[in-house]
């Protein structure tokens, strides 16, 4: 949900937002194609988000802010249901007339695209066109490439190293529409694969590079233009799409403006007195509004708990001084989740375990039972400190990375101050919200010691949590999601052994990934410090019952109207 920027946070100051968001630097889906022309009577929604998607270029996103707009722009072979809810999980056919036909044991997916497709410039859609998606997806790198293609598609991993000039795995066929994918082995939740906006389908022969300004046509209810790069853009209805009428897809109803402004304080306020009408929902509400939010607004606003999201500190496995185990059960028995919890407007559930509770395999144990102190209670700073004395790491220099928006700087200001306090010498590193994910993906150049961190499901499937972010297998030199670097061949194993199992049938594992997970928080790998909740809030023009909290992609856009 999918990351590399992950949900934005709550700004300090209460500044008041314009009322009129100012777009320029035009831009379209295709630099060739002829832009529809804006109809000055149509609708327009304002959304205000805290920090811009990593990019609106489908290829190289891997955010929240990008997905719930690229899963509306590119349409999969799969997608989901456009529902709230545990409903809105379902997978449904997007562009294929039907979900994929597995056989061969689990390893050939196939389907058949639906007659009469067009991308968002007119051009028609054809089998091979999948071939090629995939294959720029491998080529930028897209940062989920490394978990969830190149271990599976067969010649996945020879095309991204340049050893082949197609994917092997992959036949398409123009005239009649058929697309068969061979997997090296069975993955049970490829289907959700399919239905990754990154590999929604775009024309063959786009650039092979990240078109930031100018991200490709895609095919879907809506098409990205306007593009200011890390400011503000538009989404607006695709004009071909009429047309075209998928089942279960809805038609775009309004355009949406969305504008970034890291202070979310402002941004806040801005839905509250009607200047801007949706609040992204990746964001949090400052707790100095709170109140005043809950007293005004109310029935147009509320916190949604959509189960499958984990905020915590990556921890770098591979190198000193968190390549020691103890120096790394140090800070976790030093952490204070309830302080954490306040910093955060108290929105987030102290845990220790990886998954989330709504992500099978969660260990549904009292916090009580996490392997080095209740999170409930808060650290322990004198057990802490005698385990990384005996771990003779004492006194050894730590950088924390840290977004600079906040609660997120505060958290990593605290857990700096907790560093400190039990005995390293760490200094805190400050980068800026729109680059923040991507520089320390750069895991070959960069080697980040630590940092925030966090995860909302790309798919119901813990999988999704451990295949990205904590298999050793999913290192990449770019672009990477395993920040900590963690290699550990016991988790490497059960990832590709439990990674078979469908979806539809994770109860039968339910407690191989249990135990997982309670291995996971025994060897310290990370440093888990809460679940957390989201606010759906918008302004007093919206249609607020016809809304959709998606619980992949959050805000349906589809779903915005004006009463």
């Amino acid at each position: 949900m999918s990351r590399t920027l992950r949900p934005a946070l709550a700004g300090l100051t209460a500044l008041a937002v314009a009322a009129a968001i100012t777009l320029v630097a035009l831009s379209s889906g295709n630099a060739n194609a002829k832009r529809p022309a804006r109809n000055a009577a149509a609708s327009v929604v304002q959304m205000v988000e805290g920090t811009f998607p990593q990019s609106l270029d489908p290829g190289l996103d891997y955010t929240t802010q990008g997905s719930e707009i690229n899963w509306v722009v590119y349409t999969g072979l799969a997608t989901y249901a456009h529902k709230n809810g545990v409903a809105g999980a379902q997978l449904i056919p997007g562009l294929c007339t039907a979900l994929p036909t597995i056989s061969n044991g689990g390893k050939t997916y196939t389907c058949t695209l639906r007659k009469g497709l067009v991308f968002s410039n007119g051009k028609p859609v054809v089998a091979s066109d999948f071939a090629y998606t995939m294959e720029r997806a491998l080529k930028i790198p897209w940062g989920g490439s490394g978990a969830f293609l190149t271990p599976y598609v067969v010649g996945a991993q020879a095309f991204a190293s340049g050893k082949a000039k197609s994917i092997a795995g992959v036949s398409t066929n123009d005239a009649t529409g058929k697309i068969t994918i061979q997997l090296s082995q069975a993955y049970g939740p490829f289907t959700n694969v399919l239905a990754f906006p990154m590999l929604g389908l775009i024309p063959s022969g786009f650039p092979m590079t990240v078109q930031a300004t100018s991200p490709p046509p895609g095919v879907g209810p809506y098409m990205v233009t306007n593009i200011v790069a890390n400011t503000s853009f538009e989404a607006v209805p695709n004009p071909y799409w009429s047309k075209i009428n998928i089942p279960g897809i809805p038609s775009a109803k309004v355009s949406v403006e969305v504008k970034a402004n890291s202070n979310v304080a402002a941004n806040a306020l801005s839905v509250l007195n009607g200047s801007a009408d949706i609040f992204d929902w990746a964001d949090n509400i400052p707790g100095s509004l709170l109140q005043q939010i809950q007293a005004k607004a109310a029935g147009r606003f509320r916190y949604v708990n959509l189960g499958g999201s984990t905020y915590y500190i990556f921890l770098n496995a591979s190198e000193p001084p968190f390549n020691n185990q103890l120096a790394r059960e140090a800070v976790v028995t030093g952490l204070n989740q309830p302080a954490m919890s306040r910093i955060g407007s108290g929105t987030l559930v102290p845990a220790c375990y990886f998954l989330p509770p709504d992500i099978v395999g969660h260990p549904p144990l009292p916090n009580s039972s996490c392997p080095y102190g209740n999170p409930d209670k808060g650290g322990n700073i004198a057990k802490a400190k005698a385990l990384l004395k005996q771990s003779g790491l004492a006194g050894t220099s730590v950088t924390v990375w840290s977004e600079t928006r906040q609660p997120r700087q505060a958290w990593m200001t605290a857990y700096t101050q907790m560093l400190n306090q039990i005995g390293f010498k760490a200094t805190q590193k400050l980068l800026s919200d729109s680059t923040y994910f991507t520089t320390i993906g750069q895991s070959k150049k960069l080697h980040p010691q630590t940092g925030f961190a966090d995860w909302n499901q790309d798919f119901p499937h813990p999988v999704d949590f451990y295949g990205p972010l904590l298999d050793g297998n999913s290192i990449l030199p770019t672009n990477n999601e395993n920040f900590g670097q963690t290699n550990d061949p016991y988790i490497n194993a059960q990832v590709k052994k439990l990674g078979t199992v469908p979806t539809t049938q994770l109860q039968s594992v339910a407690k191989q990934w249990q135990a997982l997970d309670e291995y996971v928080a025994k060897k310290a790998y990370v440093a888990v410090f809460g679940y957390e909740k989201f606010p759906e809030f918008a302004s007093s023009r919206i249609n607020y019952g016809a809304l959709v909290f998606q619980p992949i992609y959050g805000w349906d856009l589809t779903s915005f109207s004006l009463k």
